[in-house]
């Protein structure tokens, strides 16, 4: 069973978040069509506000920053320099098996804490990863996606060396009884996006058979631009 990893850009090759969405549609097209593997496209942003489809006026910025709308599910929340962005575009074994699928995902991102000697947990009625010893439940890793016709978009972000202050202007996530932190301000040493990129991609190749659907992959007829070579590539695990 295949499943590529592609390094699209890391400090400080920032990628512009449209620019990531674009990469992710035309990527989705070509697994759908079976013109490519299952891939998880790593990055960082340039620091963008997102928000997804249930958003609420009053979690928006405070100070009238810009944000961009999205078809993903989830709330409002933050993307920049310093936090690890992956994008899964896979073909589900089940498509109703959304909820599995989450939850592999966060499988995954708390294994990685595990190495920072970060406990990563699940809070009931709450996606993503919390940190929750010390008092306040502190995200540290946040899940929206959207899955079209089988094949999932959007993905994860996990908060590695990045200014948390960005947080302080929204209700991120929609939930206001909690915060945020990284693995930097955990650990109290600095801890990079590329410096997490090995494990992440481990933690979830390891998981290859819950996430993916076997398939075979056949070349298209006419040639098809990828959008997805800019960077480092690690090409096709099998």
């Amino acid at each position: 069973m295949a499943l590529e990893f592609r390094r699209v850009g890391f400090a400080p090759h920032y990628v512009d978040y449209l620019d990531g969405w674009q990469r992710q549609r035309a990527l989705h097209e070509r697994v759908l069509a079976g013109e490519a593997p299952g891939t998880v496209l790593l990055l960082e942003h340039s620091a963008v506000y997102t928000a997804g489809r249930r958003t609420e006026e009053h979690e928006r910025p405070f100070d009238g920053t810009p944000v961009i709308p999205v078809d993903r599910g989830g709330k409002l929340t933050w993307h920049g320099p310093g936090q690890l962005v992956g994008y899964p575009i896979l073909r589900l074994p089940d498509p109703s098996g959304v909820a599995r699928y989450v939850a592999t995902l966060e499988d995954a991102l708390i294994s990685v804490l595990a190495d920072y000697g970060i406990s990563g947990e699940r809070v009931d009625g709450r996606s993503g990863v919390w940190v929750r010893d010390g008092g306040t439940d502190r995200k540290i890793a946040a899940i929206g996606i959207r899955v079209d016709r089988g094949v999932t978009l959007h993905g994860f972000s996990l908060n590695a060396s990045n200014d948390l202050a960005p947080y302080d202007q929204i209700i991120a996530c929609g939930i206001a009884d909690a915060g945020t932190t990284s693995i930097t301000a955990e650990t109290g040493r600095t801890v990079t996006p590329a410096d997490l990129a090995d494990r992440v991609e481990e933690e979830i190749f390891r998981r290859r058979e819950q996430l993916v659907r076997e398939q075979s992959v056949h070349a298209p007829d006419t040639a098809v631009p990828d959008s997805g070579t800019a960077g480092r590539s690690k090409g096709a695990l099998l």
